[in-house]
C-alpha cells in the first residue's frame, strides 16, 4: 500500500520539535499532532471500499429504534469519536427482554425487569445538568486555553428580559479582540485538559452516556454503581453508544470511591449525585472529592422529609428542622445548601451556589466548592433560623451569626434576637422554630443568564428546552436577597376572603414602595421585601372592598384578630405595567402539567427484577378519596375509630365510628 510521504514528513518533524519544547508550546504541538494523525487515517480509509458488513446495525425491538452507529446526525456518537477511535464500532446484541430507550443523543439498553432504576420524568433534570456542565466547562476551560464547541451553536447570544422590551432581544456578544485558543474541545472527543466527571449513582448509565455525547471538553467520565448488574449494563451502554474511550464503568461503593479520591491531584472536577431518596450519606465524601472550584450536582427526592412532614428526620439527615409551610419547597433548597456548607466547613471549604431549582417531586442544586479559612468564618452569618407563625403564616429570619467590617478586618460576633415576641404581633398565635437554613442567594444570576442564553440560542439541543427557558427566566427575575415567600391563596385563606388577582396584589406592593417578584418554586408565590405588617395592611384593604361576614368569625381566630386592627396603609390595587413579569407576558412554560398518570417516583430497583404491585394498588385506592364525600352518617360505621384504638374514646356505643377490632387490625396492616 502506498503511503503519502507528504503527510508523514510534517508529522515526523513535528514529533521531533515536540520533545524540544516545553509549556504551552507543547499543547499547540499536541493539537497539531492529533490533527495530522487524523488526516492521515482519513486518507488511508478513503482508499478502502466501505462494506456494509463493517458497520452492522444493532437490532432493536421497535421500528422507531434505529442503530446509533448508522445515524448520520452531526451530533450522533458515530461522528463525535476521535480519529483513533473511529475504526470500527463494537457489535452489541440485545439480550432477551431488553429494549432501547432514546433520550437526547443517547440510546440506552434497558432491561424490561425492574433490575436497574430509570425514571423518564427526570429528562428535564438531565437536560438541565448537561446545559449547566457545558457552561461550567466553557468558563473553566477558557482559563486553560481551550475553546468549547457545542453542536448547533453558532455564536453566543444574550437573552434580555428587560421590562422595556416586549419580546426577548437577542444581542450578539461583542468580540473582545483576544486571540482564539489554539485547542478546541468538541463533544465525544477526549480533551487532555478537560474535566474529570464522576456520576456516583449511575444506574443504567444514561446520564453519563449523555455527558459523553453532549458535553464538550471532557477528559473522562466515571459511571459508578454499587449494583453489579447496573455496572455491567453501563459498560454495554458505553459500547453501544461508542463512548468507551471516554466513559468507564465502576462497581464500587460511591462514598468509598470518593473518599479514595480526596487527594488534590485525584479529585473530580464535576460530581453528580442523583440517589433514590436522600443524598445525605454521600455529602461528606462529595465535598472532599471535588476539586478546587469544582462543581457539585445534587438531587434530593425525599421531599416529604424536607417539606415538613418529618422535621426530626430532616434534622438527623441535614442538621436542619423542616417546617410544613407554604414556602416549604424553597426552604428545602436552603436546607440542602445549609447542609453542604456545614459539611464543607469541617474541611475549611465553602460553597458558592450557581443554580438551585425545585420542580416536580425533587430539588436540584448546582454549587461550586472552594477552599479558604478566612471565608469559612462567614458561614455562621450565612445561616438563619426561621420563626413561623402557626396562625397567620408570617415568618421572620434570625441569623446565626453577625459579621461587621472594621476597615481591612472583619469582626465576628454572636447574633442578637429573637426577632419576634412570645406571640405573633398580627394574630396572637405562637411561633414554631425551623432551620437553620441557607439565608444567602441561592443562584448566581450571571451564570444562570449564560445557561439561559445558550439554551435559548440552541433550542433543538434538548427535548425540554422550552421548560428550561421558562424556569431559568423566572429564576433571573427572582429577588435574590429575599429568602422564602408568601402565597396569595394562603393569605386569603387566613382571613377567609376571596383571593385577590395576582397582578393586583403585586401592584399594591409596588405602589407601597416595595420590591416584589414571583418564584419558580410555587405558582402563586410572592417574594417581597415588605414586612408582614405591610402585607396584612394590603389584605385588610382588600377585605374592605370584598368584605367577609365577621359575625361568623371566632374571636380567638387569626382572622378576627387581623381584621380587628385598622390598616395603617391605604392599599392601591390599580394594576401597574411593571407588575407583570416578562416570563409571564411571553407565556413561557413555567409550571408544567403532569406529564402522565402516576408520574411521580417509581418503585426502587430490585436485584430480582420483580415489580411489586402493592404500591400501585395503594395509589389507586387513595385516588380521589376526598372527592367521594360521605353524605350518610351511617356510612361512618365502615371506618374504625382512631380514639378507640388509642383507648381514649368516651362515646361507647354511641360513637359514629366502628369499634370493631377486626377493622382496627386491618388498618394497622395497611
Amino acid at each position: 500500500m502506498l503511503v503519502r510521504s507528504a503527510q508523514l514528513f510534517p508529522l515526523i518533524v513535528s514529533s521531533h520539535l515536540y520533545h524540544s519544547c516545553t509549556g504551552s508550546v507543547r499543547q499547540i504541538f499536541q493539537w497539531r499532532l492529533q490533527t495530522s494523525a487524523a488526516a492521515i487515517i482519513r486518507g488511508l480509509r478513503s482508499m478502502e471500499p466501505l462494506k456494509a458488513s463493517q458497520n452492522p446495525e444493532v437490532p432493536t425491538t421497535s421500528p422507531s429504534h434505529t442503530s446509533t452507529g448508522a445515524s448520520a446526525d452531526a451530533g450522533s456518537p458515530a461522528s463525535t469519536h476521535t480519529a483513533s477511535d473511529k475504526e470500527k464500532k463494537p457489535h452489541v446484541d440485545l439480550l432477551p427482554g431488553e429494549t432501547v430507550i432514546r433520550e437526547g443523543k443517547a440510546a440506552i439498553l434497558f432491561p424490561s425487569a425492574n433490575e436497574v432504576f430509570y425514571n423518564p420524568v427526570q429528562e428535564f433534570n438531565r437536560d438541565l445538568t448537561c446545559a449547566v456542565i457545558t457552561e461550567f466547562a466553557r468558563d473553566l476551560l477558557a482559563q486553560r486555553g481551550v475553546k468549547v464547541v457545542v453542536p448547533g451553536e453558532k455564536e453566543r447570544v444574550v437573552v434580555s428580559l428587560s421590562e422595556e422590551m416586549n419580546e426577548a432581544s437577542v444581542q450578539m456578544e461583542e468580540k473582545n479582540g483576544a486571540e482564539e485558543p489554539a485547542v478546541t474541545a468538541t463533544v465525544g472527543e477526549k480533551c487532555e485538559l478537560g474535566l474529570r466527571v464522576l456520576e456516583g449513582l449511575a444506574a443504567s448509565g444514561l446520564r453519563s452516556v449523555r455527558f459523553a455525547l453532549e458535553v464538550p471538553g471532557l477528559q473522562s467520565v466515571t459511571a459508578n454503581d454499587f449494583s453489579a448488574k447496573a455496572a455491567a449494563l453501563i459498560g454495554r451502554n458505553a459500547q453501544y453508544n461508542g463512548v468507551s474511550h471516554l466513559l468507564q464503568a465502576s462497581c464500587r461503593d460511591a462514598s468509598m470511591l470518593m473518599y479514595e479520591m480526596r487527594g488534590k491531584k485525584e479529585r473530580y472536577d464535576v460530581i453528580d449525585l442523583d440517589p433514590y431518596g436522600s443524598p445525605a450519606c454521600f455529602l461528606d465524601a462529595a465535598v472532599q472529592a471535588v476539586s478546587e472550584g469544582g462543581l457539585l450536582c445534587i438531587t434530593c427526592t425525599d421531599m416529604a422529609v424536607m417539606a415538613g412532614n418529618s422535621g426530626e428526620t430532616c434534622y438527623s439527615k441535614y442538621s436542619s428542622v423542616s417546617i410544613k409551610a407554604k414556602y416549604c419547597h424553597e426552604m428545602a433548597l436552603r436546607i440542602i445548601l445549609h447542609s453542604l456548607d456545614q459539611r464543607a466547613g469541617v474541611y475549611q471549604r465553602y460553597i458558592q451556589p450557581l443554580l438551585s431549582v425545585s420542580v416536580d417531586f425533587y430539588i436540584r442544586v448546582f454549587v461550586r466548592v472552594f477552599t479558604g479559612q478566612a471565608t469559612v468564618k462567614n458561614s455562621a452569618s450565612k445561616q438563619a433560623l426561621v420563626y413561623n407563625c402557626v396562625g397567620c403564616g408570617s415568618f421572620h429570619l434570625q441569623r446565626m451569626g453577625r459579621r461587621t467590617s472594621n476597615g481591612k478586618h472583619m469582626k465576628y460576633s454572636a447574633a442578637t434576637g429573637p426577632p419576634v415576641g412570645p406571640e405573633c404581633d398580627h394574630c396572637g398565635q405562637k411561633h414554631q422554630l425551623g432551620g437553620p437554613i441557607w439565608a444567602e442567594p441561592i443562584h448566581d444570576l450571571a451564570f444562570v443568564q449564560k445557561v439561559l442564553s445558550a439554551v435559548s440560542g440552541n433550542p433543538s439541543r434538548f427535548g425540554t428546552s422550552k421548560r428550561i427557558e421558562g424556569v431559568l427566566s423566572m429564576v433571573t427575575e427572582e429577588l435574590e436577597d429575599v429568602p422564602l415567600y408568601y402565597t396569595v391563596d394562603s393569605l386569603s385563606s387566613t382571613i377567609h376572603c376571596n383571593t385577590p388577582p395576582l397582578l393586583q396584589f403585586r401592584s399594591a406592593l409596588l405602589h407601597a414602595g416595595h420590591r416584589v417578584s414571583l418564584s419558580h418554586a410555587c405558582k402563586n408565590a410572592i417574594k417581597t421585601d415588605a414586612p408582614p405588617a405591610t402585607i396584612w395592611d394590603i389584605m385588610r384593604g382588600w377585605e374592605k372592598a370584598n368584605p367577609v361576614k365577621r359575625e361568623k368569625l371566632s374571636q380567638t381566630s387569626p382572622a378576627f384578630k387581623i381584621l380587628s386592627t385598622e390598616p395603617s396603609l391605604e392599599a392601591c390595587f390599580t394594576v401597574r405595567e411593571d407588575a407583570n413579569p416578562q416570563s409571564r407576558k411571553r407565556h413561557l412554560t413555567r409550571f408544567q402539567e403532569n406529564p402522565q398518570a402516576f408520574w411521580g417516583p417509581k418503585a426502587r430497583a430490585k436485584a430480582s427484577g420483580n415489580i411489586s404491585t402493592d404500591l400501585q394498588d395503594k395509589r389507586k385506592k387513595c385516588q380521589n378519596k376526598r372527592k367521594n364525600q360521605i353524605t350518610d352518617s351511617s356510612q361512618l360505621k365502615n371506618f374504625p375509630c382512631k380514639r378507640f384504638r388509642q383507648g381514649t374514646c368516651t362515646h361507647g356505643d354511641k360513637c359514629c365510628y366502628s369499634h370493631d377490632l377486626e377493622l382496627t387490625k386491618e388498618e394497622k396492616m395497611e
